[in-house]
């Protein structure tokens, strides 16, 4: 049974979302004003920051627009800026990554009723690669997740036996 389901179809702009409270699914359909390659959901936003790096890097922020469940699907301004290169712990030690922040702008008025915190997407010096997301996964209440693009840490490391105890 669905707990949660959000989609946007970005040719007719017509944004859904079902999400089940007390037992019963509640639903919601907003036709969305979507600007094509200015509007993005998701991981599309890791496609927009690789093809906007240059002007991120030189200082610029970006405003794109971002498509947004409270569960009401919403269309949201969104500030992109680069926040500097990092060393991201993984599995294997460390790699360079360069760190982008995606900043909803909530009109002044919804700032009382939404708290939409800011998305953080890391990725390689070029060729830029996918290397960490971290930021709530749909709507702005869910927790703060992280999602790398392999292991974070060092699993305890297998031992090799000889087949004796």
């Amino acid at each position: 049974k669905d707990v949660r389901t959000f989609a946007v179809d970005f040719d007719s702009g017509m944004a859904t979302a079902v999400k089940t409270e007390n037992g019963e699914p509640r639903r919601w359909s907003e036709k969305l004003d979507i600007t094509p390659g200015q509007t993005f959901a998701g991981f599309g936003f890791t496609l927009a920051i690789k093809a906007l790096r240059e002007r991120l890097i030189k200082g610029e922020t970006v405003n794109l627009k971002a498509i947004g469940f409270t569960p009401q699907p919403r269309e949201v301004t969104v500030a992109i800026s680069y926040a500097g290169r990092e060393s991201i712990r993984m599995a294997d030690g460390s790699i360079a990554a360069e760190h982008y922040i995606i900043h909803p702008k909530i009109p002044a008025l919804a700032k009382w009723f939404v708290k939409a915190p800011d998305a953080n997407v890391w990725l390689t010096p070029p060729p830029a690669v996918f290397v960490r997301f971290q930021g709530a996964l749909v709507e702005p209440s869910d927790p703060i997740i992280r999602i790398d693009s392999g292991p974070a840490e060092s699993a305890a490391a297998p031992r090799g036996t000889s087949g004796t105890p």
